[in-house]
């Protein structure tokens, strides 16, 4: 087990803090900070499970809040092939005819909107993953330790995303409207209606950027826990070199 909790810290400890995401010291107070000496952990070598479950808690802390931030950024999802929000499969065909029939600037400018609207609702999720983090139990930390190499993917997806829709919805809603993402797909479609084999085109826009956005939020904290759990990297804390050894 000791071999499993040093693969999870990994990578996620070399993320930087964000303004956006609350302080580690709110979600655990005291992180950071060593055993005092004598404690189990320093001297038997093997940490117990609320100091392991600390540790847990630290790493995906800090790690959720490093997903957060680079989908935030500008190109954040458009920049990332691997969660670049495309052209709804909906309406392919529509995109297709639309950019033979000279409407190629429609296209992009809706598929860029879309991801636009998604990295503006980005940063919404870090004080939900904030929350999870700050209730996990030593048994959701356990469970994590011994599951797949996803495991603290799944409790983040389990924990917040029906939460993090309904939060989500309103940002995507207000920045879809900002950057012309229904706008764009109106002009593409409406010029695309007389078309025989098409006719009219319906799409909840606003839902579908939601649930894209949601999508590649938490394939890129999967992403990322698999490269941590085969991939273990330095600790940078008084307390991860404590529960994880040198």
């Amino acid at each position: 087990m000791q071999r499993t909790l040093t693969l999870i810290i990994g990578a996620l400890i070399a993320a930087s803090a964000s303004a956006q995401f609350p302080s580690l010291e709110n979600i655990i107070p005291g992180v950071g900070t060593s055993p005092k000496p004598g404690t189990a952990a320093s001297t038997a070598g093997a940490p117990d499970e609320k100091t392991s479950a600390s540790g847990i808690k630290e790493a995906l802390a800090v790690g959720t809040e490093n997903a957060v931030k680079n989908l935030s950024r500008e190109n954040g999802y458009f920049g990332n092939q691997a969660v670049k929000i495309l052209m709804p499969p909906s309406i392919q065909r529509v995109g297709d005819m639309a950019g033979k029939m000279g409407l190629q600037k429609q296209v992009d400018d809706f598929v860029l909107s879309m991801n636009r609207a998604a990295e503006a609702a980005a940063p919404v999720a870090a004080s939900y993953f904030a929350d999870a983090v700050r209730d996990m139990s030593v048994d959701d930390a356990r469970g994590i330790l011994g599951g797949g190499n996803t495991a603290a993917t799944d409790f983040f997806r389990n924990k917040t995303r029906d939460k993090l829709y309904v939060a989500f919805k309103p940002t995507v809603s207000q920045k879809v409207g900002e950057v012309g993402a229904t706008r764009a797909y109106q002009e593409m479609t409406g010029r695309l209606q007389s078309v025989p084999m098409l006719g009219s085109q319906s799409l909840d826009v606003e839902d579908y950027v939601t649930n894209k956005a949601l999508d590649g939020l938490f394939l890129m904290i999967g992403e990322e826990e698999k490269k941590i759990r085969a991939n273990p990297a330095a600790r940078t804390t008084d307390l991860l070199k404590s529960v994880f050894g040198k």
